[in-house]
């Protein structure tokens, strides 16, 4: 496929937005294919669907915590890349570039050995019992042997977003899950592996994605070029990208260690049945939160590119677009879920104990939906402008700060049992989305319009 380039300095904003976001917005549909496919094959296994998914529910934390230093070094070093673009030191995005390879590889080989090595306590620890350890620990293992793979997709493939592919950086996505789609009957009936063969599906897809990514990198199209000599690390590069890397790592690690606390809790006030509640609840969540990444994720290029080189009125364009079309967007979500609730339910399991507890959850659970578009939004901009410090503390404020101290409080409150720990995610949502979008308006546009100096990229 001929790659397609957007020049982020020129045209409509909103126009160099959608070229890119629209990509990856598809580009994420497919991406929850990764693993949505996995729950909805696995749920149907026949009279052990529902145990084996939830099985799978508890190894949630660990996909997570692999995704969070993916995004360290990723979202850390994408955005540095771009500004160096915008600034017209393409020798220098190159390095970038390069360091951050060097660093996702680094970290996906320790994450391996150290999951692969207390794989058992962690899974006890992250909500298991005797009877969802076995399932857990069967993908879990698989799952960590292709960690370097995730790293080099998620980590790199901004890298093409943010140099105009987008359509490329898509097909990244598309490749992998396409073939995980295909591999994951075969294995996990045809061959009869269960959950081991869903965990082996996704390793070989993932495999297939980081090699996308390497040859298009290391290829003659794109304008940066992946080599040995840009992969020498730099202290002081290797610093700025992890700082600014860490609004993502908190978003992914916080979003861990949630999941931690609802599956460990639930697994006190309603045993494996509301573990595997909330292993639906989460997958729907991921679901809708997709058109909030592909649409944040495209306009971090665009808003990184233009603030780098000095054009703040096109920045503030992309602001309004993508606040405006995120509280939009989340809505219609939100109306949805209303109105059809029993329908995603089928989408992962049919057994009718599950589809009992989960219809009035989601009630609770999505109430007021709209208002993580403003979290998104906010943490978004604030990324995408170098403002490392405010996103990382609005990604501990809403989970760390509210989610967690909630979800552990209110089920003893007023005998709200398990519906407690679903209440404390539409808490958070009012509460940490608009101290982070209004925090962001008050920092932001002030600068944008010229009342201060713009501020280091730290």
């Amino acid at each position: 496929m001929k790659a397609k380039k957007t020049d982020f300095s020129k045209g409509s904003v909103y126009r160099n937005i959608l070229e890119v976001a629209v990509p990856m917005t598809a580009a994420q549909i497919v991406s929850l294919l990764y693993n949505i496919v996995d729950r909805m094959y696995i749920g149907r296994i026949p009279g052990e669907g529902r145990i084996a998914l939830t099985g799978l529910g508890i190894c949630f934390p660990i996909i997570m915590m692999i995704n969070a230093f993916a995004n360290l070094f990723g979202t850390g070093g994408s955005p540095i890349c771009a500004m160096e673009q915008g600034k017209g030191d393409y020798e220098e995005a190159q390095k970038v570039m390069g360091n951050t390879c060097t660093l996702l590889v680094a970290a996906g080989l320790a994450l391996m050995i150290l999951g692969m090595v207390f794989n058992r306590p962690l899974l006890y620890a992250f909500g298991a019992s005797d009877i969802t350890y076995p399932y857990a620990r069967d993908y879990a293992l698989i799952y960590l042997a292709g960690t370097v793979f995730v790293m080099i997709s998620l980590g790199m493939n901004g890298f093409i977003n943010n140099q105009g592919f987008a359509r490329t950086g898509m097909m990244t996505v598309v490749v992998g899950a396409i073939m995980n789609i295909i591999l994951d009957p075969v294995f996990i009936f045809v061959f009869d592996m269960g959950v081991q063969g869903a965990a082996i599906a996704t390793v070989l897809s993932q495999m297939v994605s980081a090699l996308w990514v390497l040859r298009f990198l290391t290829g003659k199209t794109t304008t940066l070029h992946l080599r040995p000599a840009v992969m020498r690390l730099k202290l002081s590069r290797v610093k700025n990208i992890t700082v600014l890397g860490l609004t993502g790592f908190m978003m992914q690690f916080t979003n861990s260690v949630v999941q931690i606390v609802c599956n460990s809790t639930l697994q006190t006030w309603g045993g494996d049945l509301y573990v595997g509640v909330m292993t639906v609840m989460s997958s729907i969540r991921e679901i809708f939160n997709m058109p909030a990444m592909g649409l944040t994720n495209g306009a971090q290029p665009v808003m990184s590119f233009n603030y780098g080189a000095g054009q703040y009125d096109r920045v503030k364009k992309a602001i309004k677009f993508t606040a405006a079309t995120g509280v939009i967007m989340f809505t219609v979500l939100w109306g949805i879920v209303t109105v059809f609730p029993a329908f995603f339910v089928h989408i992962f399991n049919s057994d009718p104990k599950m589809i009992e507890a989960c219809v009035p959850v989601m009630h609770i659970y999505f109430f007021g939906l709209f208002m993580m578009s403003l979290q998104f939004c906010g943490q978004s901009i604030f990324v995408a402008l170098g403002k490392a410090k405010y996103a990382i503390f609005f990604s501990i404020f809403r989970k760390i700060i509210i989610v967690v101290p909630l979800t552990i409080l209110l089920p003893g409150m007023w005998n709200l049992g398990t519906n407690g720990v679903f209440a404390a995610e539409p808490v958070s949502n009012f509460v940490g989305g608009a101290a982070c979008f209004i925090t962001m308006l008050c920092v932001v546009m002030p600068e944008l319009n010229g009342k201060k100096k713009k501020s280091q990229v730290v």
